[in-house]
């Protein structure tokens, strides 16, 4: 596939997006312009368009092994997550508290006070993994269900799901996850979550198609109201493009994974080695990760001056999660696994992915050590 990328820009951010596949959004669009009928109509040739909803909605099935009937396809992450946490509100109308991960993504967090639970967090340290003693702890003094992220956005730390999952059937509770940085860059054991969420966006999609997998087809189960799409979980007119650009765009990034992920591991060991000799520390280094993540904490303070120099040579990296990396606050994620404030506001994240070449990666590396030299 041919990178949309121009010569211009060597791009460090896919976890916040990743760049479209354009041959492949170029191909649905053109589908969608002499097939722009509304699928939720009669005629054959919106039944047609609700045909292609339903083959992907399959393809998904048949990739994770999950029932058809659960998954919802919605326009973005925040609000598959918001879906998958109104199912519990749905499931448990009394509830007032759930066990969280304190690394999901603000909406998560924001999702669980809409629906009116508190989130009592895990314990966790420098490693970035959960503490499973502390999860067993509550879950045996109060059994709830358990929600916690399987790959950090920011640190790419892969969570110990089959513990965790071990531990909530102990305890006859429900394991729910965000996939959002785990879906097409390793390999996720689906069966063992009873409910999840992945985007279109994180993998070259495009934006504008998400998905929540429900732990039953519950019709109460709704983000809105006032039509039946989606069997009844979620009114509004579906984004027919957007589907079926998640769809071929997944079944590249699942044919490539092991390729890439080794090319990818690669350059972050080539990424890491290189940034500790100027002095920089590796978050979670120790840690299994995502094979396209390195966050690290910069040996200088003059962290805004650096990602403008950065800019200005067409590199672009991130402070981490994009949802929040505008406002420069310190990554709760990291406050949470024991790191300062001070220390936090020095935190980077680099992320490659499938366009990413070594070249990049080079570019990338010596423009960084012209940086930290300059600002040290």
């Amino acid at each position: 596939m041919k990178s949309p990328l121009t010569n211009d820009i060597k791009y460090f951010d896919y976890n916040a997006t990743h760049p479209p596949f354009a041959e492949i959004l170029e191909t649905c669009l053109a589908d969608y312009l002499s097939g722009y009928y509304n699928p939720s109509g009669i005629t054959r040739f919106s039944l047609k368009n609700q045909g292609k909803i339903e083959q992907t909605r399959k393809y998904f099935a048949n990739l994770t092994q999950g029932q058809e009937k659960q998954f919802v396809f919605s326009a973005t992450g925040t609000e598959a997550n918001y879906l998958l946490i109104q199912s519990l509100r749905v499931l448990f109308p009394n509830l007032d508290s759930v066990i969280v991960s304190p690394l999901e993504h603000s909406s998560m967090y924001a999702a669980l006070e809409s629906y009116g639970f508190s989130a009592e967090l895990i314990q966790t340290d420098l490693s970035g993994v959960i503490n499973l003693f502390d999860l067993e702890k509550k879950l045996k003094e109060n059994p709830r269900p358990v929600v916690c992220i399987y790959a950090g956005n920011e640190t790419g730390v892969i969570q110990p799901a089959e513990a965790i999952s071990k531990l909530t059937k102990k305890y006859d509770q429900l394991y729910y996850s965000d996939l959002m940085q785990g879906f097409c860059k390793t390999d996720v054991p689906f069966s063992i979550f009873d409910g999840y969420t992945f985007s279109g966006h994180k993998i070259g999609g495009g934006m504008g198609a998400a998905l929540t997998y429900l732990p039953k087809p519950n019709p109460n189960f709704h983000l809105f109201g006032g039509g039946n799409q989606e069997n009844n979980h979620r009114a509004g007119t579906e984004n027919t493009f957007a589907i079926e650009c998640f769809k071929q765009v997944a079944e590249i990034q699942m044919r490539d994974l092991e390729k890439k992920n080794k090319r990818l591991s690669e350059f972050q060991s080539l990424i890491e080695e290189k940034l500790e000799t100027l002095g920089c520390e590796i978050i979670a280094k120790l840690s299994k990760r995502l094979p396209n993540t390195t966050f690290l904490i910069l040996p200088i303070q003059a962290v805004d001056f650096f990602l403008l120099g950065m800019e200005e040579k067409g590199i672009l990296v991130s402070t981490g999660s994009s949802c929040k990396s505008r406002a420069r606050e310190a990554s709760k994620s990291l406050l949470y696994m024991g790191y300062s404030e001070e220390e936090a506001l020095r935190c980077i994240r680099i992320s490659t992915g499938y366009f990413t070449t070594e070249d990049d990666v080079k570019t990338l590396l010596s423009n960084m050590e012209n940086l930290i030299l300059k600002f040290q």
